[in-house]
């Protein structure tokens, strides 16, 4: 059996050959050869030799190294699996993902690449590859958009932007699917290269926030700088029974939610045990989520469905017009099977604005 630590060890080395300068943006010179790390919400300072909390954002003899130049996963996917209910509704989208987060979460979903510098048992492979390459093979296969996935894009901010800018320049959107551990330092530096930003807002507890290595006001913090900065957000919450399904923090979620931007839509997602909550965590009910939808409506939020459980949610899949209540969208799980919208995305009953991205 391999030695886990030689494994991790062989992983840094090729993650370290896969490496360029940080943008000057998001790494700031400190004394004595250290640099304080923007890319996320932790502001590491990384002395030389150290790495950040994300363990591949690096300090190599004063100068912030950073993940450049391969893939551990690429993907074409349809749009609603990021999910994205209101962008691009049907459309494909590639998916490119590197390796490293700067949380830890026991339940994460995407755990063989995320987790795979501090997990041996996550050990997942890299591909070299270049943005233009990317780029070509979200053109060839007919994708409206490229989104940055699968690990945290956050501390992968650069190679997210590399890319970015050829796809801007091709036609394509650009999408984050994040933890939104953000800072206002990357979220600028983003900005001019970003159409949409999905936001995994965990929960509405500081401890449970902690115990998966983030900070509940820094992501509530983001959710609010990427609407000032004219961003279209989604959020999403996996509701996990006996860990983020609480009512009083949820009806808390819903109110800072609908305080922040009432069309804000708002996905509620259902658990299935995974990574190291597999005993003793049970699966999220139907029950579970439309629980979660009311709390949601009552709050006012006027977009909110239901998730991971497909075709039975009650219509919790549906985009209906805020202002008629016609269903203008209606899917099956990740499938769109109408869409009703017009023009400049319009109800085409009553000529309602219903809001996102839908060039």
């Amino acid at each position: 059996m391999a030695n886990p630590t030689v494994q991790v060890e062989s992983l840094k080395q090729v993650l370290a050959a896969h490496s360029a300068p940080a943008a000057d943006a998001l790494a700031l010179a400190e004394p004595d050869g250290a640099v304080r790390c923007v890319a996320c919400g932790h502001r590491c300072l990384v002395k030389p030799g150290r790495e950040g909390v994300c363990r591949v954002r690096f300090n190599d003899g004063g100068q912030l190294r950073v993940p450049q130049g391969y893939v551990a996963a690429l993907a074409c996917d349809p749009i609603e699996k990021k999910p994205f209910f209101h962008v691009l509704p049907g459309a494909e989208v590639l998916t490119f993902g590197m390796l490293g987060c700067d949380y830890h979460c026991g339940y994460c979903q995407n755990w063989l690449t995320s987790q795979s510098v501090r997990d041996p048992k996550a050990m997942a492979g890299v591909r070299e590859v270049s943005a233009e390459r990317i780029v070509e093979l979200a053109i060839e296969h007919g994708a409206g958009a490229v989104a940055s996935s699968y690990n945290e894009p956050l501390i992968t901010a650069e190679w997210a932007v590399e890319i970015f800018r050829l796809a801007g320049k091709a036609g394509l959107r650009r999408l984050f699917v994040s933890n939104g551990n953000a800072t206002p330092e990357v979220l600028d530096y983003l900005r001019p290269h970003l159409d949409a930003y999905k936001v995994d807002l965990k929960t509405f507890d500081e401890r449970r926030y902690r115990e998966l290595g983030g900070v509940l006001g820094n992501v509530t913090r983001t959710i609010r700088d990427l609407k000032d900065r004219g961003v279209w957000v989604e959020i999403v919450t996996l509701i996990v029974p006996g860990f983020s399904d609480d009512r009083d923090d949820l009806r808390r979620m819903a109110d800072f939610l609908a305080e922040t931007d009432p069309h804000m839509p708002w996905h509620v997602t259902a658990f299935h045990p995974d990574y190291k909550m597999t005993d003793g965590f049970r699966r999220t009910t139907v029950d579970d989520l439309l629980g979660v939808v009311e709390i949601a409506r009552n709050a006012g939020l006027r977009f909110v469905y239901a998730g991971n459980l497909p075709g039975r949610v009650n219509g919790g899949e549906e985009t209906a017009c805020p202002r008629c209540g016609a269903t203008v969208i209606r899917r099956r799980g990740f499938t769109v099977l109408e869409n009703r919208l017009g023009a400049g995305g319009r109800c085409p009953d009553c000529g309602g604005a219903v809001p996102g991205v839908w060039s």
